[in-house]
Order: structure tokens, then C-alpha cells, then sequence
């Protein structure tokens, strides 16, 4: 987008922040499921959603302000969002887990 055709630069610029409402529009309801569940893998499985989300508007706010610097952080970020999930998904495995050898031990 540097000194290029300014018609295209004003089309990339219209589609890159349809693209933002569009995953803002995705986030809250990412957040709404993350929110009311029903199951604890649901929840997981939207907060994951919303890390990918996040590192996609990232990505395209990299571009449209032509700053490298934001691609880092998007890497970053995407380290830091994988590892949240294993770390809720090995305390769900956990609580899941104990809540089965409770149920086994009562019945016998």
C-alpha cells in the first residue's frame, strides 16, 4: 500500500476495517459463549478462539500501519495464548479426573 493506485489503497483500507468489525463482532460473541458455557470445554474452546481472533486483528493492524514491530508481538502473543490454553485444559483434566474417582468411590 505504499504509493500505489490510491482507489486500491482506499479498497484495502475499507476491506481491512471490515475485517476489524467483523472480528470485534466475533470476539464479544466468542466471549458470550466463553461467558455462559454450558460445559467447561466450551469455555476452553472459545477462549482459544478469541487468543486466534486477537492475533489476526494484530496481524492486520500490522499492515495497515506498516509496522513491523506488531508482527513480533503478534508471535508473541500467539506463544502466550497456546500456553494459557494447555494450562486450562490440564486443570480442567484435573477437576474432571477427581470428579470421576469421587463418583466411582460413591458408588461402590
Amino acid at each position: 500500500m505504499e504509493k500505489g493506485i490510491p482507489m486500491l489503497d482506499q479498497a484495502y483500507h475499507i476491506l481491512f476495517t471490515a475485517s476489524l468489525v467483523v472480528l470485534a463482532i466475533m470476539i464479544i460473541l466468542c466471549l458470550i459463549r466463553a461467558i455462559i458455557g454450558p460445559r467447561i470445554a466450551d469455555r476452553i474452546v472459545a477462549t482459544n478462539m478469541m487468543g486466534t481472533i486477537v492475533m489476526v486483528i494484530i496481524a492486520i493492524l500490522a499492515i495497515m500501519l506498516r509496522e513491523g514491530y506488531l508482527v513480533d508481538i503478534c508471535i508473541i502473543y500467539a506463544m502466550i495464548s497456546f500456553l494459557a490454553v494447555i494450562v486450562l485444559t490440564k486443570v480442567y483434566m484435573g477437576v474432571y479426573r477427581e470428579k470421576k474417582e469421587e463418583e466411582n468411590d460413591g458408588s461402590h
